[in-house]
């Protein structure tokens, strides 16, 4: 994927001031985004909408939240590390009951069973149980086991899954999570989810090299620590790591197998919830809020930081999100001692419907909703794929791959391609066989016809006098030069088979090839959004590039005593580019029949025509310079290093013509200023 990946904030700010919103809600302080099929962002429709907050509960403000959960039939227990309470309230903050007064000392994550029994994560260092009606029924303290270790116990996080295990995210222990069961008193079953250390070659070569005591005073490589978790209805446990890339939010079964890897990361998460249809939601401590479906994909992000205007929707320091059984979003932040909700859009409603019902197996009923989602927004590309997948399982494969296209959904696309394929082949194989044994028996003939009787004897005598002229044996002479580089690098030297015109029209081959691959090669190999054409830009980068290599490998040649002259060397390379004309176009071909099953044949293409043309690039600097192969190998260093010696020249250039123009700009911006005052 993308670069913009690491830096998602910072693009999101620039977007935020540079787009028009799609759909206007005047209350709404933020845009929401999504990634189209290329992988970049780009702005859509507003996902959820600011509803409300509160601080207090009740009468009762929150001093420190820490922690929300939302139990099915609506009620909000939130984790107060600076009152040393929970508080459970109604969605809307109305106080229903105190847990823990007198017994929590810093209690900092929670979780809320099925049954209504309530876990503590008290910082201090224990685990404590509260049954329905808020009396103590168990607690939980460093596990006193040898494989726990000698660290402290300080869980700040938990989850319970249906068997009562408990999964702790403990401050500092970077062992990954702390697995209890309640049996015994809280028996230690091992450290889950660990994270990797980050093992670099500047790491390894001092773990390799320094002696025990230099790499004691280094700074340890220990694994991340998990700083949230959560739980599905599966029983897949969820972890929050900052600072790990795609590896920041994990989604791991029983053997601890990582099964997501999200496609956008922000760098700052903070916490994590499961939703209402196998979807994830994501907080950033600076407010932003990501969704992803089951894969990993990211629906949308919306949020932000909060600019001391305290605007409903923004934050200051996110710590924990819960979702109620009506998508709306719960979020704590504990700068501002408030808890704040975002209500769901219509558009992300139906989303919602019809991702429940494509995970449950029912693709013809999803469609409906999903063809409403694009009839919002038509360019939604996730909805595009969703229709697509859905087509494809019902196996309609036309409209699989009409949405397929739309949404850049590559392997679902290649998938619907192989059964149109199929079923294009079963119907007519035998007529193309037919066809193809009528050509074949028509060329046969024609040839038969030409021997006894001549028929092509008037067309050849008419074209004789081109066909033996300089200028078409030039060119028939690329296929000369191809087989035979060493032989044809003699014909450039001492038989004047070098033409100005030939080599251009090789460049301007070329040029046009690599255009029409650039734009019209198979779907599945385009790299580039469709109708977006730089057509003018891809051309002159195609004769600069060729002819700044010729003059610095001829400036390198020239005081190198090198023999052959810019014109032979700008013939021989035009010449070296032969296999990429002849066969480039049946690799252009190739990919447009062709399904990711068969893709290795066109890298297997790929390379073995840019190899030839290199080895004929090579040939061509060594036998028209009369160099040794040392030498030409010491020629092609120094010609990379002019050339970017002369980048570097060009970028300098570059920036102080741009400084003089921007001067120029802002001194006739200050003229007109005066002047019209």
């Amino acid at each position: 994927m993308k670069k913009w990946k690491m830096l998602l904030p910072a693009v999101l700010s620039v977007l935020s001031l540079a787009i028009t919103p799609l759909q206007a809600y005047a209350e709404v302080p933020y845009k929401t985004y999504t990634i189209d099929g290329y992988g970049y962002v780009t702005e859509t429709q507003t996902a959820y909408t600011p509803k409300g907050s509160f601080n207090k509960i009740g009468d009762n403000s929150l001093v420190k939240p820490t922690d929300i959960k939302i139990t099915r039939d609506g009620y909000i227990y939130i984790a107060d590390a600076g009152a040393k309470v929970v508080w459970v309230s109604t969605l809307t903050g109305e106080y229903v009951d105190t847990i823990g007064e007198g017994e929590l000392v810093e209690p900092y994550g929670i979780f809320v069973t099925e049954e209504k029994q309530l876990y503590v994560a008290d910082r201090s260092g224990k685990v404590v149980v509260f049954n329905p009606e808020g009396e103590v029924i168990a607690t939980y303290t460093k596990p006193n086991h040898p494989l726990y270790g000698k660290g402290d116990f300080k869980p700040v996080k938990i989850v319970v899954n249906a068997g009562g295990d408990m999964y702790i995210v403990c401050e500092g222990n970077s062992n990954g999570l702390v697995q209890l069961t309640p049996t015994e008193g809280g028996t230690f079953l091992g450290y889950f989810g660990t994270n990797n250390a980050n093992v670099t070659v500047l790491r390894m070569i001092q773990e390799a090299v320094f002696t025990d005591e230099q790499l004691a005073r280094m700074v340890s490589n220990l694994p991340s620590t998990p700083v949230n978790v959560a739980i599905d209805k599966q029983g897949l446990i969820y972890t929050i790591t900052p600072g790990l890339k795609n590896l920041s939010l994990k989604k791991l079964n029983i053997a601890g197998t990582n099964l997501i890897e999200p496609d956008a990361y922000d760098g700052r998460e903070a916490a994590v919830t499961v939703g209402n249809h196998d979807n994830v939601y994501v907080a950033s401590s600076d407010g932003y809020i990501y969704e992803y479906n089951a894969e990993g994909d990211m629906l949308f992000v919306f949020g932000g930081r909060d600019d001391g205007r305290f605007r409903i929707g923004l934050s200051s320091r996110v710590e924990a999100i819960a979702v109620d059984a009506d998508d709306n979003i719960y979020i704590v932040d504990s700068d501002s001692r408030q808890v704040q909700y975002f209500q769901a859009t219509e558009f992300t409603n139906l989303l919602h419907s019809a991702l429940n019902l494509y995970e449950n197996g029912r693709y013809i009923e999803s469609m409906a909703p999903l063809l409403q989602v694009l009839e919002t927004n038509s360019l939604f590309d996730y909805a595009n794929e969703a229709i697509s997948r859905s087509y494809l399982q019902v196996e309609d494969y036309a409209n699989a791959l009409k949405y397929a296209r739309v949404s850049k959904a590559f392997e679902v696309y290649s998938d619907a391609f192989w059964e149109v394929r199929n079923t294009w082949l079963r119907e007519n194989l035998i007529t193309a066989a037919g066809v193809v044994l009528a050509i074949c028996l028509a060329i046969w003939a024609l040839k038969k016809l030409q021997q006894k009787k001549g028929i092509f004897n008037p067309l050849l005598n008419a074209t004789e006098g081109f066909r033996k002229g300089d200028f078409w044996q030039r060119q028939k002479y690329m296929t000369y030069y191809m087989k035979h580089p060493v032989d044809g690098a003699y014909g450039l030297r001492y038989e004047n088979k070098s033409s100005w015109i030939t080599a251009g029209i090789l460049l301007i081959l070329t040029t046009l090839i690599f255009v029409i691959n650039k734009y019209y090669c198979g779907f599945l190999l385009r790299t580039i959004r469709e109708g977006r054409y730089t057509i003018p830009n891809d051309i002159l980068m195609i004769i600069g590039v060729f002819v700044v290599l010729t003059a610095c490998n001829y400036l390198m040649c020239t005081i190198n005593d090198g023999e052959g002259s810019f014109k032979r060397l700008f013939c021989g390379f035009a010449f070296s580019l032969t296999p990429y004309i002849l066969f480039e176009p049946l690799c252009i071909i190739l990919s447009n029949v062709i399904t990711y099953n068969e893709v290795f044949l066109i890298d297997f293409g790929q390379i073995f025509i840019y190899s030839w043309c290199v080895i004929l690039l090579f040939m061509t600097i060594k036998e028209v310079n009369n160099y040794t192969v040392a030498e030409t190998f010491k020629i092609i260093f120094l010609t990379a290093f002019t050339v970017l010696i002369l980048a570097l020249l060009a970028f300098i250039i570059y920036v102080l013509f741009k400084q003089i123009i921007d001067f120029v700009s802002a001194v006739a911006g200050e003229v007109v200023y005066r002047y019209g005052r």
